[in-house]
């Protein structure tokens, strides 16, 4: 049987600043947030790009993401100006490796619960993903996902990542359903970079090379059991009042003008949901 990469016929097309995907009501691009991490003035920045470029709205994605449409282009680009208000939201660290800073965190790190802060590591993978120029090849719909321990990421389909089994200590994720080594916290972080890069080397190059983990021909790694640790799960965050905040819902996955002004006004970082919210860390949490 074939498998999936093998019936595609191009790269992959995620939407990007640098990359707008065309629709009926004009460009949608992506801004990707690692973690789900989102300051204040950030978002009260893209509220004012939206509304005098777009359709006034910014638009939640699944992955904990955010989204603008209805957007100006010119030849299939964004206009200059556009994408210069954009970036000066700071919600545009690189330019070269854009589509590719897709980090899920689970978003109570640190805040309530949880074996570890994970918010050193994913911020360290960042940097390690922006740094690393040859990671700029890795397809836009290439995912790492970081499960504090809790077991609120554990089951999301993943390309790689990780669970804390405690303070200082993870076991890597290779695939969906793959496990790797177990590595400590501190270095974790550096094995997914190079994990990262063995996926390029084992995809190749051309239209149909493989866009996840789990379409590659060969494991990046000697497949090890799952650790007892990694068993733990947790449903979706409900909203309303959770521990370390609040989980305000956007209804249909839509930050209106409205919300916005709610969500601006706190003096909190913000952190974008999986489940289409946005959670509000309390003063206690901070």
């Amino acid at each position: 049987m074939p498998t999936t990469s093998s019936l595609r016929s191009r790269p992959d097309l995620c939407p990007g600043v640098l990359r707008p995907w065309s629709a009926d009501d004009g460009a949608l691009v992506r801004l990707r947030l690692v973690g789900g991490r989102l300051a204040p003035e950030s978002l009260a920045a893209l509220r004012d790009v939206s509304g005098e470029y777009g359709d006034g709205d910014i638009h939640l994605t699944r992955r904990a993401n955010l989204q603008l449409r209805g957007l100006p282009t010119r030849a299939g680009d964004l206009l200059p100006d556009v994408v210069r208000s954009i970036e000066a939201t700071g919600l545009l660290p690189s330019r070269t490796h854009e589509l590719v800073r897709n980090v899920m965190v689970s978003p109570q790190t640190a805040l309530s619960g949880g074996r570890a802060d994970l918010r050193p590591v994913a911020a360290e993978l960042d940097a390690l993903l922006c740094g690393t120029p040859r990671l700029a090849r890795l397809p836009g719909r290439f995912l790492f996902v970081l499960d504090d321990g809790r077991g609120d990421l554990v089951t999301r389909p993943t390309d790689l990542g990780l669970v804390a089994l405690d303070a200082t200590s993870a076991q890597l994720r290779v695939g969906s359903t793959g496990w790797g080594p177990v590595v400590e916290l501190a270095s974790a972080a550096r094995a997914l970079t190079d994990l990262a890069l063995r996926f390029l080397d084992e995809r190749g190059d051309g239209p149909r090379a493989p866009w996840h983990v789990d379409e590659v021909a060969r494991p990046l790694v000697a497949p090890r059991p799952p650790e007892a640790a990694t068993a733990v799960t947790c449903p979706a965050l409900p909203f309303g009042s959770v521990g370390g905040g609040e989980h305000v819902a956007a209804p249909g996955g839509v930050v209106d003008s409205a919300l916005a002004r709610l969500l601006v006004g706190h003096d909190r970082e913000l952190v974008v949901t999986p489940w289409r919210g946005v959670l509000v860390p309390s003063e206690e949490a901070r």
